[in-house]
């Protein structure tokens, strides 16, 4: 089978392939922008093959769980078992090469995982303790709301002020009832947050791990299932 050609054009003899390196210089070059470009170019290079040097020390657990490509992790190995210093250093530009190739989400992955062996915090873990705070904050005031909303604006308004509000009614009535009960002379066992305070939680943390539209659109797939099988009743 005949490969299929590049798409792409020649300048003084030489063939440029669309989307290349070249073609984004020449382009760039015409824009009167090529030097910055090219700048910005080297800084985020250097960026990843820095970040590909630190890999060299990430933890073999931590590295398998990252699920990355696997020639560049025999690049890795291979850069441990080499000696020579220039042997390593062409090395080091290789996996820089390949660190280039990964997709925007393996990077931040990566980055991740770095960030759990220096803190030895995860960044799950990060996301809940984030999440009970803001938890805390908003049913504390409302004055909250307004920061919450500008670094999540896709947030539900209308159901987190309803869950805020529940919450806080929860609490009253909580503290109502253990008042009476010392009056008493009575002492009650430690009262369990309702539903309401569980589901604050959960709608922040969606959120806070960027995963809030993927539950709404699985929560919405049942209901577009019904209507099929609705309209298979219908014929």
């Amino acid at each position: 089978m005949s490969r299929k050609p590049k798409k792409g054009y020649y300048v003084k003899g030489v063939f440029v392939a669309e989307g290349s390196e070249r073609d984004l210089e020449l382009k760039a070059e015409l824009k009167g922008t090529w030097d910055s470009t090219r700048t910005d170019r080297k800084i985020e290079s250097d960026a990843l093959q820095d970040l590909g040097e630190a890999l060299l020390g990430l933890r073999p657990k931590l590295l398998q769980r990252l699920n990355l490509p696997e020639k560049l992790l025999e690049a890795l190995a291979e850069h441990k078992r080499l000696t020579n210093f220039e042997a390593k250093r062409r090395q080091m530009q290789f996996i820089g090469k390949l660190m280039r190739k990964l997709e925007e989400n393996e990077v931040e992955a990566v980055k991740a995982a770095l960030q759990e062996q220096r803190t030895g915090v995860s960044l799950e873990q990060t996301n809940i303790l984030v999440a009970e705070q803001w938890r805390d904050r908003l049913i504390d005031s409302d004055d909250h709301l307004g920061i919450w909303l500008d670094q999540f604006p896709a947030t539900d308004v209308q159901q987190l002020r309803t869950l805020m509000r529940q919450v806080r009614k929860d609490d009253a009535t909580a503290i109502a009832k253990a008042k009476e009960a010392e009056a008493k002379g009575q002492i009650l066992p430690p009262v369990k947050k309702g539903k309401a305070y569980r589901e604050l939680f959960q709608t922040l943390l969606s959120h806070i791990n960027g995963t809030a539209a993927a539950t709404v659109q699985d929560e919405a797939a049942p209901a577009l299932d019904d209507e099929d099988e609705d309209e298979g009743d219908d014929a």
